[in-house]
């Protein structure tokens, strides 16, 4: 999926292919992939809404790096994904001290 061929739409369909076997890892990776590789309004696509409530039924399994890339994907895709917004402040705030100034 990282290849030059790469397009939100494609991992996007990974992930509604076999999403329910992403670890937490593979949410926050497909996450940030998507909202690089836009090439399209990923505001109205329901596999990015379906995207977000996974990654927040998983979000304490996620560490800090993969809390904010999934944090800068949804916002730079300009999805409205309030609760796993919420979440991913829960989830970072008892672990600050994992943050890096990266």
């Amino acid at each position: 999926m990282t290849n030059g061929r790469a397009t939100s739409d494609s991992v996007l369909a990974l992930f509604a292919a076999e999403g329910r076997r992403f670890s937490a890892r593979n949410l926050a990776t497909a996450a940030h992939r998507a909202a690089k590789f836009r090439r399209t309004d990923l505001r109205r696509d329901h596999r990015m809404t379906a995207l977000a409530e996974a990654a927040r039924s998983r979000i304490m399994e996620f560490d800090s790096q993969h809390l904010a890339n999934t944090a800068w994907a949804f916002a730079t895709a300009r999805v409205e994904a309030r609760d796993l917004f919420n979440a991913i402040a829960d989830a970072a705030r008892s672990r600050l001290a994992e943050f890096s100034s990266q």
